[in-house]
């Protein structure tokens, strides 16, 4: 049992592929979970001979994705890994402003891909290797806008506090198993991704925090995608991950 299997969702760009990238190491398989492939991952995974899927899915579609990885994952057992981690990364911001003027379809998207599909991903993935005998992880990427409210954010706000709470009750449940998962909900800090380009190019008469993310970048305080990447995956070898049910990098 030397081979680790590692589950992550938008591991197509940002933080998502720069942790994907960090994981193509010898005795690793990777699944990838992102609405797009990104071939120059594939490549690298070739070269490195890691295995590596990717799956093409809108996490939107929740209920679809995570009957898929349950069953892909039962077929897995027998392969007897050391360990196996589920990293829910992907989420997204809906259109920024006040929530009187949200759009329905954009804001059911967002809770869809940002607290729905991290919960049916890891009910699949708790339920499908609650037999397996390897060390067993969920770690969730959260926000800091998950414990802060900040003004026309109540959407991607309550995504990531919705994260961190049920990520609570999981590790309550899983400390009554024999061998239950160790879980965790990270926040990784402020990091340069699309996400952060999404706040700064937002209207401020709409966003009164928007100059803030202006001078985020303006005075260099942002992480790059590989050194979050980097933090978060040294976070999650440390040998009491999941000791703190909700926890921040930067602590």
């Amino acid at each position: 049992m030397t081979q680790h299997l590692f589950i992550l969702t938008g591991a197509s760009r940002g933080m998502g592929l720069a942790m994907a990238r960090k994981l193509l190491q010898p005795h690793h398989s990777i699944l990838c979970i992102s609405r797009k492939a990104n071939d120059t991952l594939a490549a690298q995974a070739k070269l490195a001979g890691v295995a590596l899927q990717q799956w093409t899915q809108d996490l939107a579609s929740a209920a679809d994705i995570s009957a898929r990885l349950e069953q892909w994952l039962r077929e897995q057992a027998s392969a007897g890994f050391a360990s196996v981690t589920l990293i829910n990364n992907a989420g997204m911001i809906p259109r920024i402003g006040p929530l009187s003027e949200a759009d329905a379809d954009d804001l059911n998207q967002a809770l869809r891909v940002g607290l729905e599909a991290p919960m049916q991903l890891t009910s699949a993935f708790l339920r499908a290797t609650g037999s397996w005998t390897g060390k067993r992880k969920v770690l969730n990427i959260s926000s800091g806008l998950g414990r802060k409210a900040m003004a026309s954010q109540a959407t991607y706000c309550a995504a990531k506090a919705g994260m961190d709470h049920f990520t609570r009750c999981v590790a309550l449940e899983e400390a009554l198993k024999p061998n239950g998962a160790a879980v965790c909900s990270l926040a990784p800090g402020v990091i340069d991704t699309d996400m952060q380009t999404q706040l700064r190019g937002a209207d401020a008469s709409a966003f009164p925090d928007q100059h803030n993310f202006v001078s985020l970048k303006e005075k260099g305080l942002l992480t790059s995608p590989e050194e979050a990447a980097a933090r978060v995956l040294a976070y999650l070898a440390k040998p009491d991950f999941g000791s703190q049910p909700v926890a921040d990098v930067r602590d």
